[in-house]
């Protein structure tokens, strides 16, 4: 073997395996202080594209789930609104049927169709009031519509149709002129209040699918976008126990590379020993 000061191969050698050993160390130290083993496309572009597209699938159900979330808490609204009149007209027909009696003097009959106006006009405010969000599923005006998948395409989502109780409207029968003043009114007001008892009936029933069917698709979402953070977590998580483990026997390697780099640039001192 020749002896050489200017070319020490050995020294070369311990320095390039030094080299691999602090690549290495570095590779898992960025593992344990991000929790990845993939964090970039340069540890590996096919995972990392591939990981990036499920993230973006998550981001859009992400927003799903958002705006399922406003749907579902405008139809609690709505429907809050509808037990609510339903409720109201209840108490109508009681004074309706009070003031069809024949036998009631003008005073009584005056007392309840003041009871009668408060409680109808009571209706307005509420339906005026049911809104959410900017949107009011009971005036008979806005449609209340919820993306259901991470595309936000027009054609995936859940459309219910906007419902009116509205004093005069299709399910509200009765007016904001309805009264009880006279035995005939307090007829003909009753007749008006039980169509609308069964009508509002019919609009709760389809506030409730309505309510049902997003609640049901919010949990499918949810769980889809569990499941795909999962996946994702199963591509590109490091699995920091073996990332200690070789994290310490990289550590050894480093110093033993160090010692070892060492020795071989000693290694020239030894020509001197020739010239004495």
């Amino acid at each position: 073997m020749a002896f050489s000061i200017n070319t020490n191969a050995s020294a070369l050698s311990a320095l390039q395996n030094l080299g691999i050993t602090e690549k290495s160390l570095g590779k898992v130290q960025t593992q344990i202080n991000t929790g990845l083993k993939v964090a970039s496309a340069k540890d590996n572009g096919a995972i990392y594209s591939i990981a990036q597209t499920l993230r973006a699938d998550v981001a859009g159900l992400s927003a799903a789930k958002a705006s399922l979330d406003r749907a579902s808490s405008t139809l609690d609204v709505a429907i809050a609104a509808g037990e609510a009149v339903s409720d109201l007209l209840i108490e109508l027909k009681e004074k309706a049927v009070a003031a069809k009696d024949g036998g009631l003097d003008s005073a009584s009959r005056s007392s309840l169709n003041d009871d009668f106006t408060q409680l109808r006009d009571q209706i307005t405010s509420i339906v005026e009031n049911a809104e959410f969000n900017g949107t009011n599923a009971v005036n008979g005006n806005d449609r209340i519509v919820a993306i259901t998948d991470s595309s936000g395409s027009s054609s995936n989502v859940i459309s219910i149709a906007p419902q009116d109780l509205s004093l005069g409207a299709g399910n509200v029968t009765i007016s904001a002129n309805t009264g009880i003043d006279t035995q005939t009114n307090a007829s003909n007001a009753v007749t008006l209040i039980e169509s609308s008892i069964t009508n509002v009936n019919t609009v709760l029933s389809n506030l409730g699918s309505g309510a049902k069917r997003v609640e049901l698709q919010r949990n499918f979402v949810n769980k889809l976008s569990d499941s795909i953070e999962v996946g994702i977590g199963n591509l590109v998580d490091a699995d920091l126990a073996k990332a200690s483990a070789s994290l310490q026997a990289l550590q050894v390697k480093q110093q033993l590379g160090l010692q070892a780099l060492g020795i071989a640039n000693q290694a020239p001192q030894a020509i001197t020993s020739l010239f004495q």
